[in-house]
C-alpha cells in the first residue's frame, strides 16, 4: 500500500507540470505565431514592391538575389536602423540613416495588431482575455526571431545593416508597437501608463495628460493637435513650393532616370518620403530650418547653397540661396496657427473638461497650456529626429533638421501663443455661460497631497437606539401590530370585509367616523420611545413558539 502511494505522488508531480503548461503555452504559442507572422508579412510587402522595381527596371544592376538583399535591408532601414553602402565610388562605406516615415508604418501596424489580436485570443462578450505579459511576450520574441535572421540575410547585400544600430531599433520598435496592441487590447486602461509617467511627470501634471477611462487628458490632447497642425501646415508649404519650383522638379525626373519605370520608381521614393519633406517644411517654419550637409543651413532668414546634393524632386522645392524676403517670412504663421489651436484646446478643457478640479484658475490654465506647448516640442523633437539621418560621410553626415533645436523652437512659439489664446477662451467661455443665467463658480483651491472626501448628504435625524432594526429572530412570529418602520397599507383587507361594506353602506361607514371608530381596524403609529426594550433572545431550532423578552 505504501508503494502505491509513493507512485501516485510521483506522477502527480509530472502532471501538475504538464497541466501547467497546457494552460500557458498556447498563449506563448500564439504570440511567437502572430509575430513571426507580422515580421513575415512585413517582410513580403518590402519584397513584392522591391520586385517589381526590380523586374520593370530596364537596366537592373543586378539578379534576383540582390533585390532580395535590397528588401530586406529596407525593411531594417524602416525600424530605423542606419545601413551602410560599400559599393561607393571612393571605396569607404558610406551610412544611410534616413529612414522614411510612411514605410516605417508598416512594421508598427503589423506589430500592434498582432499584439492585439494575441491578447485578445479571439474572446468574445465577457471571456477573460491573455495575460498581457504573456501575449507580449510572446509577439516580441516571434518578431525577433524572424527578424535576427532577416538581418544576417541583408548583410550579404550591397547594402548592409549597422549592427548597433539594429541591434537598437529594431528591439526598441517591437517592444513599444507590440506594447500599445496589447493596451488597445486591455480597453487602454491608465495604470500602465502612470506607472510609467509618476517616474518622469510631477504629481500635479498627470490629470493633464490622462484623462478617466486611460483617454488622453486636456494636454496630450492639445500637443497632439498642435502637432498635426505642424505636419500638416508642413505638406502645404511644401506643396506650394514645389508648384512654384514646378519646372525644376519636372526637369529633376529627366536628369534621374529615364522611361516610365524609371520614373515611376523615384515617385514611389518621392511619395515615401513625403512624411520627412513635410517634417522639414514645418522645421524651416517654425525657425531652425534644416542642414543640406554639414554647415548648409535652410532658415527663412536665409539659405545657402548645396553643391554636393543630387538632383532629386523633393529637393527642387528648397528655397533659392541668398538671404531672406518678406514672402518667406509668411511661414510664421503656421505656428501661429499651431498655438492657437493648443490653446483653444486647453481653453475649452479648463471650462469644461476640467474633472474634479472643477473650472481651473487663471494660473492653472496658463500653466497647462506651457505644459501643452511642452509636450508638443518632444513630439516634434522625435518626429525631427527620425525624418533626418546621414546620407554619407563628410559634407553629407548631417541631413536633414536638428531634432533639438525644433524642440524648443516648437516650446517656445507654441508656449507664448497658446497660454494666450487659452486665457481669451476661458474668459469667453465663462462669459457666456454668465450670460445664460448659470451660478459663476466657486474659485478652485489647488488639490492637497490627499484630498478631503465630499461629505454625505445631510439627512433627517433618527432617534438612538434600534427602533427601525428588526429583530434578528428568523421564525415566523406570533400576528402582531404594524410596526413603526412599515408603512400603513389601506388596501390589506379588503378582500375579506366586501361583504361587510356592502351590508353596513356608506351612511354606517360615515358614521363610524363620525363616532371616532376605525372602519379599517388600524392601529396608529406607536410614538417613539427613549428607552428601548431589550430584544428577546433568538429562537432555538424547532421551536415554534415565541419566547417572552428576558
Amino acid at each position: 500500500m505504501a508503494g502505491v502511494i509513493q507512485t501516485t505522488v510521483r506522477r502527480s508531480m509530472p502532471a501538475s507540470l504538464l497541466l501547467r503548461v497546457r494552460h500557458r503555452s498556447p498563449g506563448l504559442a500564439n504570440g511567437l505565431a502572430g509575430g513571426a507572422l507580422a515580421a513575415g508579412l512585413g517582410l513580403a510587402a518590402f519584397t513584392v514592391l522591391v520586385m517589381l522595381l526590380w523586374v520593370s527596371s530596364p537596366y537592373p544592376d543586378s539578379g534576383p538575389g540582390g533585390a532580395l538583399h535590397v528588401a530586406a535591408a529596407l525593411w531594417l532601414l524602416a525600424h530605423g536602423a542606419e545601413l551602410v553602402r560599400v559599393d561607393t565610388l571612393s571605396g569607404a562605406p558610406a551610412p544611410m540613416g534616413m529612414p522614411p516615415l510612411l514605410l516605417a508604418v508598416v512594421p508598427v501596424w503589423l506589430l500592434h495588431r498582432a499584439a492585439r489580436d494575441t491578447a485578445e485570443g479571439g474572446a468574445r462578450d465577457n471571456a477573460p482575455l491573455m495575460p498581457g505579459r504573456t501575449a507580449w511576450a510572446g509577439v516580441v520574441l516571434g518578431y525577433l526571431a524572424v527578424a535576427a535572421p532577416a538581418a544576417l540575410y541583408a548583410a550579404g547585400g550591397a547594402l548592409r545593416p549597422s549592427w548597433a544600430w539594429t541591434a537598437l531599433c529594431v528591439p526598441l520598435v517591437a517592444l513599444v508597437a507590440a506594447g500599445t496592441g496589447v493596451w488597445t487590447a486591455y480597453g487602454r486602461p491608465s495604470g500602465p501608463l502612470e506607472q510609467v509617467l509618476g517616474a518622469v511627470l510631477p504629481r500635479g501634471a498627470r490629470h493633464l495628460v490622462l484623462g478617466p477611462d486611460g483617454r488622453p487628458g486636456v494636454a496630450a490632447r492639445a500637443a497632439a493637435a498642435g502637432a498635426t497642425v505642424l505636419v500638416a501646415g508642413g505638406a502645404v508649404l511644401l506643396t506650394v513650393s514645389l508648384g512654384w519650383h514646378l519646372g525644376e522638379t519636372r526637369r529633376t525626373f529627366g536628369r534621374l532616370t529615364e522611361g516610365w519605370s524609371g520614373w515611376l520608381a523615384v515617385l514611389l521614393l518621392c511619395v515615401t518620403l513625403l512624411p520627412n519633406a513635410a517634417v522639414w517644411a514645418a522645421a524651416y517654419a517654425l525657425g531652425p530650418g534644416f542642414l543640406l550637409g554639414t554647415g548648409i543651413a535652410v532658415t527663412p532668414l536665409g539659405a545657402r547653397a548645396a553643391p554636393l546634393l543630387p538632383p532629386f524632386p523633393l529637393l527642387a522645392a528648397v528655397p533659392d540661396p541668398g538671404a531672406g524676403t518678406a514672402l518667406h517670412g509668411t511661414v510664421v504663421a503656421l505656428p501661429l496657427t499651431a498655438g492657437v489651436v493648443v490653446g483653444w484646446f486647453v481653453g475649452r478643457g479648463s471650462v469644461t473638461g476640467g474633472g474634479r478640479f472643477g473650472v481651473w484658475t487663471t494660473g492653472r490654465t496658463a500653466g497647462a497650456a506651457a505644459f501643452a506647448a511642452g509636450l508638443c516640442g518632444v513630439l516634434m523633437a522625435l518626429l525631427a529626429g527620425l525624418a533626418g539621418g546621414p546620407l554619407g560621410t563628410a559634407a553629407l553626415a548631417r541631413f536633414g533638421p536638428v531634432w533639438w533645436q525644433v524642440g524648443l523652437a516648437t516650446a517656445v512659439w507654441l508656449g507664448l501663443t497658446a497660454a494666450a489664446t487659452a486665457l481669451t477662451v476661458r474668459a469667453w467661455r465663462l462669459r457666456r455661460s454668465y450670460r445664460r443665467g448659470e451660478r459663476r463658480p466657486d474659485r478652485v483651491v489647488a488639490p492637497r497631497r490627499r484630498p478631503a472626501l465630499p461629505r454625505p448628504p445631510q439627512r433627517e435625524r433618527l432617534p438612538r437606539g434600534t427602533w427601525f432594526k428588526r429583530k434578528p429572530g428568523r421564525s415566523a412570529p406570533a400576528p402582531a401590530p404594524v410596526a413603526a418602520d412599515e408603512p400603513y397599507l389601506l388596501l390589506d383587507d379588503d378582500d375579506g370585509d366586501d361583504g361587510d361594506d356592502r351590508a353596513h353602506g356608506a351612511p354606517g361607514d360615515l358614521r363610524d367616523l363620525c363616532d371616532g371608530a376605525d372602519p379599517f381596524d388600524l392601529r396608529p403609529r406607536p410614538e417613539p420611545l427613549d428607552d428601548l426594550p431589550t430584544p428577546s433572545p433568538p429562537a432555538a431550532p424547532g421551536d415554534t413558539e415565541p419566547r417572552p423578552p428576558a
